[in-house]
């Protein structure tokens, strides 16, 4: 196991110990520079008699000054306070792409002085995830392209959409090949659980097969492992429940994801090509996807159809000719390639599989 705290350095709330000090001694307080933006000559409309920057027009999160030396202090020293005591192996930075890139520089270089092996993963949304990721920043962002590629290939009956998304971030040309540590995600705290936008539920186990076996880091939002609804609203609190995790383990669930998830976990662990080997594709369909994870000796070819009838593939696997083939996920089935490195397939309706070469 390791730790990753979600590291919150882009705003505070009002309750914070700095702002409620600005509150009570206004111009005179020793923190007025901890907060951007800060006016004394208009209220903010909270009735305060001052003004300042709030996060995505929410004045409840008070914006700040980040490029105040002593505000930077502060959250290094908590940084390492984090480590000292809890043995961190990670930051998770909220609405990284809000923090500048000069601060995510000075960040990076002290989390490299305090342990080299400390992982910064930023929550970005939009843009070239090479601006945040990269030697001198962050080691990985949130991956949203891949998340609605995820989905809508499923529900549109479009594995174009996702093979296109996967060749561009990890192709032979693309552009995030040399992050292999991309945040890939099926949903999490700001968005609906993937149960609720499925349109067919019999997707789920084939939408985590490509989570786990794709480029980048799968993670698994809780909850959505029992395979859990959940819609956002006008907030997100629905899908942020408690949960009472011991009756839930012993409570039977109708898309119970678990065991499969853990296979498949285990599955990545053992197999060094799903974390590290390069990305090909293979076939794309509007229904069928296969793509192949290599490294060294090792080539793993994972195959799906969403399809809700059996179908026949010809996989064409470029330099394996004559190769063995078995199915890590039933451990019976053998299959040969031709001369040519042709490879022929039954797939049953909605059917995963994971051939390694041997």
């Amino acid at each position: 196991m390791r730790l990753v705290l979600d590291g919150v350095f882009n705003h505070v709330g009002r309750n914070f110990w700095a702002f409620r000090d600005l509150q009570e001694n206004g111009v005179n307080s020793p923190y007025r520079n901890w907060f951007a933006d800060l006016r004394f000559d208009q209220r903010s409309p909270y009735g305060d008699p001052f003004s300042y920057a709030a996060w995505n027009g929410h004045f409840d999160l008070i914006k700040l000054n980040l490029a105040e030396p002593v505000v930077k202090q502060h959250l290094f020293d908590a940084i390492r306070m984090w480590k000292e005591e809890f043995q961190i192996d990670g930051i998770r930075l909220d609405a990284a792409d809000a923090l500048s890139f000069d601060f995510m520089r000075d960040l990076r270089a002290f989390t490299n002085q305090l342990d080299p092996d400390l992982w910064l993963m930023g929550e970005v949304i939009h843009g070239d995830y090479r601006q945040w990721a990269n030697p001198a920043m962050l080691h990985a962002t949130t991956n949203y392209e891949l998340y609605k590629s995820l989905y809508s290939s499923f529900n549109d009956g479009n594995f174009f959409e996702l093979a296109y998304s996967l060749n561009r971030e990890f192709g032979s040309g693309g552009i995030y090949k040399e992050i292999p540590t991309l945040y890939n995600f099926a949903d999490n705290h700001d968005v609906s659980r993937i149960a609720s936008q499925l349109r067919d539920k019999q997707h789920l186990s084939l939408l985590y097969f490509l989570l786990f076996t794709m480029p980048g880091v799968p993670s698994v939002y809780y909850g959505s492992e029992f395979g859990f609804e959940g819609v956002k609203q006008s907030d997100d609190w629905n899908l942020r429940p408690i949960f009472a995790l011991h009756e839930l383990q012993n409570h039977p669930h109708v898309f119970d994801l678990r065991g499969w998830i853990g296979h498949l976990a285990w599955l990545r662990q053992s197999e060094p090509a799903l974390r590290f080997g390069n990305y090909e594709q293979v076939l794309v369909a509007s229904r069928q996807l296969a793509f192949s994870r290599e490294t060294g000796n090792d080539c793993l070819v994972a195959v799906v159809n969403s399809a809700a009838e059996p179908i026949e593939l010809s996989l064409s696997l470029r330099g394996k000719a004559n190769w063995r083939f078995f199915d890590l996920l039933s451990q019976e089935e053998f299959f040969t390639a031709g001369s040519d490195g042709t490879l022929q397939l039954a797939m049953k309706p909605n059917q995963v599989r994971l051939l390694k070469n041997g």
